[in-house]
């Protein structure tokens, strides 16, 4: 496999036969003691049980440690090596637990060993972006049935993060100020968009969604690292903990399926001279979970539509959402 780039668009996409694994007939992650796993990272468990979360290898990563990028041009086109990290990080020992179903001491504890993976990462400067993501449901593209999210590291920072990368730093410089602390100042003051806020966080639908019912959750104050903030607090998490096991709760009670990616701030280590997207980055932009639900017989339309097409309104999905039996 490599990583080429589109030279319109500018994304980098992965081509090539993806790696194969046979799937063992029993599951091998809620293995007690991570026989047959590269286990990264384990945390001790809180109420009982072998372990409370855990960080391993993906049994077939899209990206590997080893080795360098080796960006080169193939004419007007560039291209380089899939490398990076692809860990699978597992909510829990028990098979059939999933998060929205999870305490929140123990929510609290797998956002904080994503926060670990991810400021570990980020002290590798070949990587310029860490993230993870989970896929839930058939219709989500779900491919391991323990309940996991998955981690990246890439040696590129995906399209979407950087367009927003240069609208925060274009409303910073005309303002001052961060674009998403002022969307939140006004979703705040009209309410139609929040589907509900808890301590210092808040979900509320996007004022233009990609697909119905599209969620995201941010801190209420301004913080553009996810893993600095995670780590540096210790009250404040296990409310980010609540609301997003209520908010998948919410979701689920419109469909089971959906996306979820954070976006946090790109690699500071490897910065880019060039684009300079990170001189203000710590005023400029600010950390969110964005959820994308998938409805079904509608999947297509989402991944291959450049222009989004939601059938409901944000102020109808929030109206539905805080409705929802919690």
């Amino acid at each position: 496999m490599e990583l080429r780039k589109d030279p319109i668009t500018r994304s980098w996409v992965l081509t090539g036969e993806a790696p194969s694994d046979t799937q063992p007939s029993e599951c091998p992650y809620c293995s007690t003691d991570g026989a047959g796993l590269q286990v990264v990272s384990t945390v001790p468990p809180v109420t009982g049980g072998p372990w409370s979360v855990r960080a391993v290898v993906h049994p077939t990563p899209m990206y590997r440690i080893e080795g360098d990028p080796q960006r080169h041009g193939n004419g007007l086109y560039d291209q380089m090596q899939t490398v990076g990290a692809h860990e699978v990080l597992l909510e829990n020992p028990q098979h059939g637990r999933n998060l929205w179903e999870a305490s929140d001491i123990e929510i609290e504890q797998f956002l904080r060993l994503a926060a670990q993976r991810i400021m570990d990462l980020k002290r590798d400067p070949r990587f310029k972006y860490v993230t993870i993501f989970k896929n839930n449901g058939n219709q989500g593209g779900q491919e391991i049935e323990h309940p996991h999210w998955e981690l990246t590291a890439t040696a590129f920072v995906p399209r979407r993060v950087l367009y927003e990368l240069r609208a925060g730093r274009e409303h910073h410089q005309r303002k001052e100020r961060c674009v998403f602390c002022d969307i939140l100042s006004q979703e705040e003051r009209q309410k139609e968009r929040i589907v509900e806020i808890r301590g210092e966080y808040v979900a509320c639908c996007p004022y233009a969604p990609r697909v119905p019912y599209e969620v995201w959750v941010l801190p209420r104050l301004h913080e553009a690292s996810f893993e600095r903030g995670i780590l540096a607090r210790d009250g404040r998490v296990r409310e980010l903990a609540a609301l997003l096991r209520r908010t998948l709760i919410r979701i689920r009670s419109v469909t089971e399926s959906f996306h979820i990616v954070l976006h946090t701030i790109p690699n500071t280590l490897s910065k880019s001279k060039v684009l300079g997207y990170w001189s203000t980055i710590d005023e400029d932009y600010h950390w969110h979970i964005e959820i994308m639900p998938v409805l079904e017989g509608r999947s297509r339309s989402y991944r291959f539509k450049e222009t989004y097409y939601s059938d409901v309104t944000s102020e109808d999905a929030a109206r539905r959402l805080r409705d929802a039996r919690v």
